[in-house]
């Protein structure tokens, strides 16, 4: 009767046939009625055609437009924590919300970038909330480790690090 979340399974193209049989071999009388089998995957031609046929599909798109995209990176995971976003530490922590507003807005110019296709990209990459998140962790962290704001160090990280 348990849920079971299987992430990033297009990682894993020689499982596929594998989990193309488990998926054939279920029935509603060989599993409880509270089971559920949640996969998440990039687009892949490897995914099995017959899991999606009989699976229910859900998207996660981002937000269109410059505005829904900043007020979606408000809302997500960390910077919708109240605690995380309103109790950073030390002498750098009035820059924090100025800092996480540029990364959102940094964020949302990306995303809205993508929608001209290959023009300036020379490899595609599709840019999401974990790289967002993973910039946001690291500003706390360098705001409340150095007695400076390290704001070249903060470049480097989210432009050529996270995002680079």
């Amino acid at each position: 009767g348990s849920w079971v979340v299987l992430q990033n399974c297009h990682l894993s193209v020689s499982w596929m046939p594998t989990l193309e049989k488990m998926c054939e071999d279920m029935t509603p009388d060989s599993s409880s009625y509270d089971f559920r089998l949640w996969l998440t995957s990039a687009p892949s031609n490897a995914f099995p055609v017959s899991i999606l046929q009989n699976g229910v599909k859900m998207t996660n798109e981002p937000p269109k437009g410059l505005r829904a995209n900043m007020v979606g990176s408000y809302l997500s995971d960390p910077i919708s924590d109240q605690e995380f976003f309103n109790n950073v530490q030390g002498v750098n922590a009035w820059a924090f919300k100025r800092l996480v507003f540029g990364l959102c807005f940094f964020h949302a110019v990306i995303q809205e970038r993508r929608t001209f296709g290959p023009i300036g990209w020379n490899i595609p990459y599709e840019f999401n909330t974990s790289d967002l998140r993973i910039c946001v962790r690291q500003l706390r962290l360098f705001l409340e480790s150095y007695n400076e704001v390290p704001l070249d160090a903060l470049v480097y990280c989210t432009g050529e690090a996270n995002y680079g």
